[in-house]
């Protein structure tokens, strides 16, 4: 047995429409549970009244596409669902927005309960293809954080597991693909969780081509166009091809300089140290990536990744405490990178860390008040300027 119970994934506001999801689940289920023995003599989940809202595809009404995924069978049925829900929907919501997680989620539903009404005629009800919708979505925007999965086995422990690989492997394939062509009989509706799979993974996946939604550095459309590009490069290379010269022929040699003498290194060398910084980040192991980054640059000193990853580099140097090279790596980003939209952030940053960590009064104070003239958070602003009148005493 393997549960997902929680992700690597921080959330950037409070993910309030999927609570809500959660409560009317629950809410309904406190109503509507009530298991018994029908006129048939057959045991019954909920109450007589609501057999109308469950999805029946033999003579479906057009609400039950909606009321059946409303609807649980039992104490077990509804944790599992909710769990799930909590779990990825969360960061689902966090990304999309609360209205565009709301019509993800319905929006599931309906495409869950059609691929039911394809293949069964048997009444359908619970979360489950909802669900899916919303874990598919989550394979897409964040394929490449990890799942803390608890596994019981010969005992129990947790395990990490990237969650392209958990939700692709174990809950699609696993779960759903193989007990779906299987022999054997099941009251489970695979085929309802199998279009929940398919939407949630369709729809967030045309939203990121079609720049509909904004794109992140680590998301899957992300992901294949590096990959496709590295493909690409790699290719090139083969042939014989410098693309950083723009000829046929031998690389040529570039000086490099360390802190302990001077060395030679071939632009080869150099861009397979920054392929592997670039790899390192997609693979989200941050601490591999500021580690190699500041091997770089002992070899050349003035090194700059592309704007994201030279950003989530200086972060993660921030975070470690590293703070001389943090603010090393921020400034090699203001140089490279002049025209980044929300610069007064960086700014901000280098002036705290030289303020308060390098206790660098004249640095903090440039930066501060380059910060101070463009922020916008008043709360910000309080702080920087309450830095500023300290630091100027």
């Amino acid at each position: 047995m393997f549960i997902p119970i929680g992700t690597d994934n921080p959330l950037r506001k409070s993910p309030t429409a999927n609570y809500f999801l959660i409560f009317a689940n629950f809410a309904i289920f406190f109503i509507t549970y009530h298991p018994h023995l029908d006129s048939m003599g057959h045991l019954s989940s909920v109450r007589n009244s609501v057999l109308p809202f469950e999805l029946n595809p033999g003579a479906p009404m057009l609400h039950q596409y909606i009321t059946y995924a409303f609807l649980h069978a039992g104490w077990m049925h509804i944790i599992g669902n909710m769990l799930f829900l909590y779990i990825f929907g969360n960061n689902v919501n966090d990304r999309l927005g609360h209205l565009g997680y709301l019509l993800l989620y319905l929006g599931g539903a309906v495409f869950s309960g059609l691929g039911h009404s394809l293949v069964s005629d048997s009444p359908v009800l619970g979360a489950s293809g909802a669900v899916a919708t919303v874990t598919g979505a989550y394979m897409v925007l964040f394929p490449k954080t990890y799942i803390n999965v608890l596994y019981v086995l010969l005992f129990i422990g947790t395990i990490e597991v990237p969650a392209v690989y958990f939700i692709l492997f174990k809950l699609i394939i696993f779960d759903n693909v193989l007990p779906h062509f299987s022999a054997e009989s099941s009251n489970i509706a695979y085929s309802a969780h199998l279009a929940g799979y398919l939407y949630g993974i369709t729809i967030p996946l045309a939203l990121l081509i079609f720049k509909l939604l904004p794109h992140s550095h680590y998301d899957l459309w992300a992901l294949v166009k590096r990959w496709k590009r590295k493909k690409e490069f790699n290719n090139v290379v083969s042939s014989g091809y410098d693309p950083f010269r723009g000829t046929f022929g031998v690389r040529k040699k570039v000086k490099a300089r360390i802190r302990d003498g001077s060395a030679e290194l071939t632009e080869d060398e150099l861009q397979q140290r920054r392929a592997a910084i670039s790899e390192s980040l997609t693979q989200t192991d941050l601490e591999s990536a500021a580690r190699l980054y500041l091997e770089l640059l002992t070899l050349d000193d003035q090194q700059t990744m592309p704007m994201q990853q030279q950003l989530d580099i200086a972060n993660k140097l921030a975070q470690n405490e590293d703070y001389s090279n943090a603010a090393r790596a921020y400034e090699l980003f203001v140089g490279a990178y002049p025209s980044y939209p929300r610069m007064e952030q960086i700014h901000l940053m280098l002036g705290w860390i030289y303020s308060r960590y390098l206790k660098n009064k004249a640095d903090g104070l440039k930066y501060l008040k380059q910060a101070v003239e463009k922020l916008s958070d008043s709360n910000q602003i309080a702080m920087c300027q309450a830095e500023i009148e300290r630091l100027e005493k």
